[in-house]
């Protein structure tokens, strides 16, 4: 029989006596072999140097690192926490720790790690950005702020930390925080208009008139002749926003021309590769064996073109305890790019796909919720693969008047690239019919699955028609006043959006295109 230690190292057959190695030289010794990616030779280094050294510290976090390594996820994780219990301020296993909970969905576990880190450690910044950017990544946004303001109590002139607060703290809907972090990465940062703080500048507010001291400061910052293409169109989009506010349409449209004509440039989303994606949707074969429902999890998708309506709707079907609203999640779209779901895929391919979705969808914080939105809108292209994975989900296609939405989308700055089409109006026109063909292929083969919600109806008629989505969806009605629960408040929202959900419902924003009409000829071409 072949033997493995004929393989090995001499020195890592038999575990020499104690004095022979000290602790350090056992560390250099496996880190020597993790770094020459012999993992056998590793593994009884470490098992010698953990024999001679039990109570390592540093040998004992390498061994939580191979149990995760060997997906030995429950001995990685109590090994961890016992490294944490014996130093709660070691940053090492503590993003280990929670970046092996991520890894499992359990994302509020992992923010409770990272903020127990902090409560103990909270004095770098270094440690501070990278926990942000890990929880602003795993939707925990407000854990995320409450580390950003600890971090700027303790180092108070780091102007990135500023950044990331006021980013968080304008997408919890704290504005007037988060105006004052902007106002000073705006004063103190050499690098503000490349963080896009004049665009957060001009989202925490709806300015009144033009002596505003945030007009001056967005003219000075356009002066600098410094600023690349990205920075300058942000403030470019900054500035229309502003006149948009004060009812200066000439000189907004001005400022949302160049803003676009700058980002249209420079994105990379291309009209050719968008085409022939939607004709392969269109001519896709129907997939025959659809997995079954849960009961427990009924997933609502709510498409249409972006600026359609999409969040307001989300946040106001979420305000019953029995829904989630996880907002624009990336899980469908990354399903329908890999190859076993290409064509007519595999049952066990779709069981796959929809148990990874589902888990990332209901996580660790959903309590009792059955009922889980997602608001991506592009998710129009993949409807016959959401309900093949999902026969009982919900798809509801928002509906706003075309000018209207072209408008709003031709007066954002998009951070994803696939929303590089709303730079210009022939691309958002294209998208708009491609949609548009979608939910009518969609709606024939699918017609009990899918409902239409106009968004000029949703402001004017608000209650019935949430009502009327709510007893289609399923939702529980007619809930006994003694046993409601409270509503629910506003979310989290990131998406462009972020202010106007958390206004009060209004008619000003219906037919908003004709104000517009005499700076931008393109917009009546939209509905007529």
């Amino acid at each position: 029989m072949h033997s493995v230690s004929r393989d090995l190292p001499r020195e890592t057959m038999t575990p020499p006596p104690s004095p022979a190695r000290t602790e350090q030289q056992w560390l250099e010794l496996v880190r020597a072999q993790i770094l020459r990616g012999d993992s056998v030779s590793t593994g009884v280094a470490l098992a010698h140097a953990l024999q001679a050294f039990p109570q390592s510290f540093e040998l004992r976090r390498i061994l939580a690192n191979s149990h995760r390594q060997a997906r030995r996820l429950p001995d990685a994780e109590a090994l961890l926490r016992e490294l944490l219990r014996e130093n709660p301020g070691d940053v090492g296993s503590a993003f280990a720790l929670a970046q092996l909970l991520v890894g499992q969905a359990r994302t509020a576990a992992a923010a409770h790690v990272i903020r127990a880190f902090f409560e103990v450690s909270p004095r770098d910044p270094e440690a501070a950005i990278k926990a942000i950017e890990l929880l602003d990544e795993i939707d925990r946004k407000g854990d995320a702020a409450v580390i950003a303001e600890q971090a700027i109590v303790a180092a108070p002139d780091d102007v990135r930390l500023h950044a990331y607060a006021g980013m968080l703290q304008l997408q919890i809907g704290d504005f007037d925080l988060a105006r004052r972090r902007y106002l000073y990465v705006m004063q103190y940062g050499a690098q503000a208009c490349e963080w896009d703080a004049p665009l957060g500048l001009a989202n925490a507010q709806r300015y009144g008139d033009s002596t505003h001291p945030d007009f001056a400061l967005l003219h000075a910052c356009l002066q600098r002749q410094d600023l690349t293409s990205k920075a300058r169109s942000g403030l470019l989009f900054s500035l229309g926003k502003a006149h948009d506010d004060i009812g200066d349409y000439p000189q907004a449209a001005d400022y949302f021309r160049q803003a676009n004509a700058l980002a249209h440039g420079m994105t990379r989303w291309s009209r050719k590769d968008w085409r022939r994606a939607v004709e392969a949707r269109l001519s896709a074969p129907a997939i025959a064996h659809p997995l079954a429902g849960r009961d427990d999890f009924i997933p609502v998708f709510i498409v249409g073109m972006p600026r359609s309506g999409t969040t307001l709707l989300a946040e106001l079907l979420a305000r019953r305890p029995e829904v989630c609203n996880r907002g624009e999640m990336p899980w469908i779209a990354r399903s329908a790019q890999q190859p076993d779901l290409a064509g007519i895929p595999e049952y066990q391919a779709l069981e796959r796909h929809s148990k990874n979705y589902r888990v990332q969808t209901v996580r660790d914080d959903a309590g009792d919720a059955r009922w889980f939105i997602d608001k991506q809108p592009l998710n129009f292209r993949y409807v016959d693969l959401i309900l093949a994975m999902f026969p009982n989900a919900r798809i509801i296609h928002c509906l706003r008047d075309p000018s209207d939405t072209a408008l709003s989308l031709w007066m954002q700055s998009f951070k994803e690239e696939v929303q590089g089409y709303a730079y210009d109006f022939d691309d958002i026109a294209l998208v708009t019919r491609d949609c548009g063909r979608l939910m009518e292929h969609w709606r024939e083969r699918f017609p009990d699955s899918i409902r239409t919600v106009r968004y000029e109806e949703l402001i004017t008629a608000t209650h019935a028609n949430i009502h009327a989505l709510a007893a289609w969806i399923g939702l529980p009605a007619n809930i006994p006043p003694s046993t409601a629960a409270p509503e629910k408040p506003v979310s989290v929202i990131s998406t462009a959006s972020l202010w106007q959900a958390r206004q009060p419902i209004s008619t000003r924003s219906i037919g908003r295109w004709k104000y517009y009409a005499p700076y931008i000829p393109e917009l009546p071409g939209f509905s007529a």
